[in-house]
């Protein structure tokens, strides 16, 4: 089956101001034809995994029972529109913690391959930062960045570094419906 990778946080939902975190479902949103992008990826036959940081947990700014309730609702919306979302992995610890999980590491990838029978080589992981690229470029898959969330910044971050260990996404699309119209034409 072919696997979709999805960061959440501006890849999915908006990022809240100062980047700060989602602490609870009221302050979740999601950006504009994400819904769209994932029930049109669901049609075409797609797994859809969400890998996503959620470094807050770590740092006490909010719970593992807070996060759950957010991605309980976050795939019942998603449902609600013809979109299923397969698995989510987090990352819980704080960016000191040194865990294994934590991306640009690609342990929740590797997981989710080992638990979900992923052939990493043919999957996809779209992201908005270079942790997202650099995880996903370390665990076999395709990356795609996208201009949504702190994609910009990192497009910048991108044209300005020379020094990125190689990690580079392989191609850049303006948002997650772009990236899927682009996949759904051109993934054979």
């Amino acid at each position: 089956m072919k696997t979709v990778f999805l960061d959440r946080d501006g890849v999915i939902n908006r990022n809240p101001p100062n980047k700060g975190y989602v602490r609870k479902w009221a302050e979740f949103a999601f950006i504009p034809n994400a819904r769209k992008a994932i029930r049109e990826l669901t049609e075409s036959g797609y797994r859809i995994i969400v890998i996503t940081n959620q470094s807050g947990i770590g740092r006490g700014l909010y719970s593992e029972e807070d996060l759950a309730d957010i991605h309980s609702r976050m795939i019942a919306e998603i449902e609600k529109t013809g979109g299923t979302i397969d698995a989510v992995y987090y990352c819980p610890h704080h960016p000191d913690a040194g865990c294994e999980c934590r991306k640009p590491k690609p342990g929740m990838l590797i997981r989710a391959a080992r638990e979900h029978n992923i052939e990493l080589s043919k999957a996809y992981f779209i992201g908005d930062v270079p942790t997202d690229i650099e995880a996903g470029q370390r665990a076999g898959a395709t990356t795609f960045l996208v201009l949504t969330g702190l994609g910009q910044e990192s497009y910048y971050h991108y044209i300005r570094r020379t020094d990125q260990n190689g990690y580079r996404p392989e191609k850049i699309f303006t948002n997650l419906y772009a990236a899927t119209r682009w996949l759904l034409k051109n993934d054979s």
